[in-house]
């Protein structure tokens, strides 16, 4: 392991094994691929000189427990690029939470590390910035899509919270990360985001963004860096699979018949049908009929909703695995084989599968860090159970598959996407005794918009930037689409609408 310390811009020293080695008096990115390329087995720790009583070398082994993982932890606040970057990005990677490991490409300069051999991958590919912490976002935003995992980690320093301190905000640079990692609308966007919400005319920061040409990786670069966790995340590897159905009898039976076929059998299959009529039975005669190879948990019950189902069947999950499946999916017989395989490769507790619907082509393909989440292709390690649940209030709407993916996160488990691994999603005709539900806003004057479980998962997840500068792009979205064609009658009938949707995600609250 090689730690670099550095202070104001400068490397200050550089050790090997407890011995100093010697650097260049060049910038700290220059160093970094310098000494990558001197070391290339070794994993490289950057700290600030300041911080170094407070670098915790004892948890550097478990924190990057494989070769494609960058991880820093920052003590500034606000962040090096300002919470205003939140105008053009709604990502999850933004609002990291700072007491746990978790996913973001915001790097930052206080302490950190990266493999040799990553850096070797991308030198020839990556612009090495004078300043440290632009490189460093720079590059792992860039490298994420790649398949670099990136996190932030409390993990890195002792005591954190007796040295937090405040930043500069630089709006300059905020305008060049945006012109050189994101489409040119992204710009103006982020200008008439603070002309409006902050009554900011930064002109010059605009302009000067103009300057500056947008930044590209090849995403194969990474290719050659391979990846095996020394992380010991499945022990007994069983696995139960949960699947809630609504009258899709013939469906269901293909999804059960993939199943018997897996290389690698489930322990149960947990089946929640579910038919709101009063009077009605189940109709999953072949549940009984045929001999099936693995224990069948079948629940039926009047209650509609996906939520409760799924929640009703993660409650009797005994397995050190789950498999959330959907009842009009298809897939191959070492589809769960193939998926502990990955697992056991990346030491992840959350996989992602492709989930082409008919005729989709695949065009994410790389394994990495996922934004999204989806509750019909998913396996997560049965740990995390006791701590999350599909949230009621979203029941009907849309938004509990990211909001149960984002508790997830919140708890320490990443989602990591496999494109390698494929099911298919039938998107099967809707069962037909599924009835609609009546949302409490239906027959309001104002129609909330967006949806009040969207704006719901919104409020709950989103910084205040972020959420202003998803207003601003549903506002020119939605004019395209509407009756009202007077710019300043549309204003004011979306504002009411925007408020209207704040009411209700109050309400779904509870």
């Amino acid at each position: 392991m090689i730690v670099l310390f550095h202070q104001n811009n400068k490397v200050i020293e550089v050790s090997f094994e407890g011995e100093s080695i010697p650097f260049s008096p060049k910038t700290i990115a220059f160093n970094l691929f310098e000494i990558a390329e001197r070391y290339s087995e070794q994993l490289i720790i950057w700290c600030r000189l300041d911080l170094k009583p407070n670098l915790n070398i004892s948890k550097v082994e478990e924190i990057f427990h494989h070769k494609k993982i960058a991880a820093s932890y920052s003590l500034s606040n606000p962040p090096f690029l300002c919470e205003t970057i939140g105008y053009v990005d709604e990502s999850l990677f933004l609002n990291v939470k700072k007491d746990i490991t978790y996913p973001t490409w915001q790097m930052s300069e206080d302490v950190g590390g990266i493999h040799a051999e990553v850096l070797n991958a991308l030198k020839n590919d990556i612009n090495i910035d004078s300043d440290f912490n632009y490189f460093l976002h720079s590059m792992a935003k860039l490298a994420l899509v790649g398949g670099l995992l990136c996190y932030s980690e409390p993990l890195l320093v002792k005591d954190s919270s007796r040295i937090e301190e405040a930043a500069k905000k630089n709006d300059f640079l905020t305008f060049r990360f945006v012109k050189q990692h994101y489409k040119m609308r992204w710009v103006f966007l982020l200008f008439l985001n603070l002309l409006i919400y902050e009554k900011k005319f930064l002109i010059f920061p605009f302009l000067s963004s103009f300057g500056f040409r947008k930044r590209n990786l090849n995403r194969d670069l990474l290719d050659v860096v391979k990846v095996q966790t020394t992380r010991k995340v499945i022990d007994k590897k069983t696995i139960d699979v949960i699947i809630p159905t609504i009258g899709r009898k013939k469906y269901l039976y293909d999804v059960l018949k993939d199943l018997s076929k897996q290389t690698h059998l489930p322990e149960n299959v947990i089946i929640i049908e579910q038919n709101p009529d009063v009077n009605s039975v189940s109709e999953l005669d072949y549940l009984n009929n045929e001999s099936w190879p693995f224990v069948i948990k079948h629940s039926f019950t009047h209650q509609a909703g996906a939520c409760n189902a799924r929640n009703l069947a993660l409650s009797e999950v005994t397995s050190e695995w789950v498999f959330l499946n959907d009842d009009d999916n298809r897939f191959e017989s070492d589809l769960i084989e193939k998926t502990f395989e990955n697992i056991q490769l990346y030491g992840c507790l959350t996989a992602l599968t492709f989930y082409p619907v008919s005729g989709q082509k695949l065009v994410e393909k790389k394994i990495c860090q996922s934004s999204i989440f989806g509750s019909g292709n998913s396996f997560i390690k049965a740990t995390a159970l006791d701590k999350v649940k599909f949230n009621m209030s979203l029941e009907f709407g849309y938004g509990e598959d990211t909001e149960f993916g984002l508790q997830l996160r919140h708890n320490n488990f990443d989602v990591i996407y496999f494109p390698n691994l494929v099911i298919n999603h039938l998107r099967a005709p809707i069962g037909g005794f599924r009835t609609k539900p009546i949302l409490a806003w239906r027959d309001e004057v104002i129609q909330p918009k967006p949806s009040p479980t969207i704006m719901f998962l919104k409020l709950n997840n989103l910084t205040l930037q972020q959420l202003l500068g998803y207003k601003m792009i549903l506002f020119f979205k939605f004019y395209r689409i509407q009756s009202i064609k007077n710019p300043i009658k549309y204003l004011f009938n979306f504002q009411k609408q925007w408020k209207a949707s704040i009411f209700w995600a109050e309400k779904l609250k509870g």
